[in-house]
């Protein structure tokens, strides 16, 4: 089975929607295999977020993610990666489809409410920043 790292942002959380989140996930048929309530620190955000060290939106980007609780999970399902993206919806709420948890939950393109691994390469180097084997099961 394949994983994926989801994060519900800062944004989602305080706003109480992880529940309503959850049950979208579960409800497409995915598994939970790890789940962890986390506030995530620069050291973290840096490791996450490599790829976009130098960035103009980079230090906004770190201090929205480090303000506040987060949600971290993994989920495991068939071409869970792709789904997920799918039913998370464009990063840009006003171009998300409707339905989607980012056209549900999300206030702008910054505070977007998910966010999800978006390749098999990601997802592998993802995981191991928020979770050790020891916090997963198979799904």
């Amino acid at each position: 089975m394949e994983k994926t790292l989801v994060l519900i942002k800062p944004d989602a959380f305080g706003k109480k929607h992880s529940g309503d989140i959850l049950k979208i996930y579960e409800d497409a048929g995915f598994r939970i295999v790890a789940a962890k309530v986390m506030k995530m620190t620069k050291e973290i955000a840096a490791k996450h977020y490599v790829e976009h060290i130098g960035r103009p939106y980079y230090e906004s980007l770190v201090e929205f993610m480090t303000s506040a609780p987060l949600m971290a999970l993994v989920l495991s399902g068939e071409n869970v990666i792709k789904r997920v993206r799918e039913i998370n919806g464009a990063t840009n709420p006003a171009n998300a489809a409707e339905g989607t948890i980012r056209k549900l939950y999300a206030e702008d393109g910054s505070k977007n409410a998910v966010h999800a691994s978006d390749s098999p390469e990601s997802s592998a180097r993802e995981i191991p920043i928020f979770f050790s084997e020891t916090e997963m099961f198979e799904g």
